[in-house]
């Protein structure tokens, strides 16, 4: 086993797609990824303003709007339609509208209202323009109500325009940042997508050659399908136990993205997800005939990797069909273990549903590959056996011919 954890680490070292993929990309993949939400939240979305008002609580509303931190006002146009051609050249991502009687109604003692039109395109765009313009209307709501209160002190005001106080505490993700929530889960993903590619592009690079060596018995070291398996996962593992934990301890801290796990159960969900990541891998790779596929497969699968998951979409949204294909992939309960661990700081005996899936899937993937394998050495025996028989019977023709 341990002749083949060496022969089968010179082989990584030595193929560069491999090294790409196991050690280069998880090196700086999740560095630029982090990097580019590392500013969490949506700032300074711009807008176009239409004011068919101009009156004093109009500019009021416009401005108090492009104060907040989320939207900045870029453009004041006088009609609609200009607005509108600003959206469509992506100048701007919304248009606030104020018609010709905001204050002439609210003068009158009646509701007056606002439009607000929004780019869906980019739903993160979309949050910033309408929570900033419900905060405006709520604040100006409240001056209103105690100008016309009749209040005497600081403290009816309070309680006219808030009766019931309250305090927004968001848990699990204070920044409310689009980074701590995603990123958690992507950087788990990336641990299995990079080990499916490492050793689906080794297994492609094999039959593109020809080479059998690594699966045919040529020596003793290679009596066993175990002692194969066995081998090559040590050497997978030991490298992804190291990129592993540079992915969930030392990414989440570079960026100040959310970090409250405990050390006993990161290892106790790494070392089962890791192992089942390489074992499935060795299954995957039965199928991989030229180095290109693998590259095809595992760019189509991430992303709805990552929605069936269920951190990008409810898990209870997703199709029962869909739900259950997402038990054959370990990234699943990896993902949704990690996130809770991580982010929300939970045990083992929280996790016990994902913990105890993964340790099924490394029993049920590890004999899998072993099955592979087996089949694998038995076509690589038919392959050489015709080999040979086709070489004796041109040896013996070319005698015949000779004679």
């Amino acid at each position: 086993m341990c002749y083949i954890y060496v022969r089968e680490m010179k082989n990584v070292f030595h193929d560069q797609g491999v090294l790409l993929f196991f050690i280069i990309a998880p090196l700086f993949y999740p560095l630029i990824y982090a990097w580019i939400y590392n500013n969490e939240v949506v700032r300074d979305v711009p807008v176009a303003a239409v004011d068919l008002e101009h009156s004093h609580l109009s500019r009021e509303y416009l401005r108090l709007c492009d104060a907040s931190p989320d939207v900045k006002i870029i453009s004041h146009c006088n009609s609609l339609d200009d607005a509108k051609e600003l959206v469509e050249k992506q100048i701007v991502s919304g248009i606030i509208l104020i018609p010709n009687d905001f204050q002439k109604n609210l003068n009158r003692m009646e509701q007056s209202h606002i439009n607000v039109y929004c780019d869906m395109s980019l739903l993160m765009a979309y949050k910033a323009i309408y929570m900033t313009t419900m905060m405006v209307s709520q604040k100006m709501n409240a001056d209103i109500q105690v100008m016309v209160s009749g209040n005497y002190t600081n403290r009816e005001n309070e309680i006219t325009t808030q009766p019931l106080d309250y305090e927004e505490v968001p848990i699990f993700n204070p920044t409310g940042g689009y980074g701590s929530f995603i990123i958690p889960g992507v950087l788990i993903l990336i641990i299995q997508q990079t080990l499916l590619l490492g050793i689906g592009l080794a297994a492609g690079t094999s039959r593109e050659n020809n080479r059998y060596s690594d699966l045919v018995p040529i020596s003793r070291h290679y009596n066993g399908i175990f002692r194969i398996v066995l081998g090559k996962t040590l050497c997978y593992a030991m490298i992804y136990f190291v990129i592993g934990a540079y992915l969930i301890l030392i990414i989440p801290r570079i960026f100040n993205f959310t970090a409250i796990a405990n050390g006993q159960a990161l290892i106790g969900l790494m070392v089962p997800y890791i192992l089942a990541c390489i074992f499935f891998g060795m299954v995957l790779s039965c199928i991989i005939r030229y180095r290109e596929n693998v590259i095809l497969i595992i760019i189509f699968t991430s992303v709805p990797l990552l929605f069936m998951s269920g951190v990008s979409w409810p898990e209870s949204a997703i199709p029962g069909f869909w739900r259950s294909v997402a038990w054959l992939f370990p990234s699943t309960f990896g993902v949704r273990g990690f996130v809770r661990i991580n982010t929300m700081g939970a045990t083992l005996v929280d996790i016990e549903q994902e913990y105890k899936a993964l340790w099924i899937q490394v029993c049920v993937y590890f004999f899998a590959a072993c099955l592979v394998y087996r089949w694998q050495i038995n076509h690589a025996h038919k392959h050489a056996l015709e080999r040979i028989s086709s070489i004796k019977k041109r040896v013996e023709q070319a005698k015949e011919k000779f004679n």
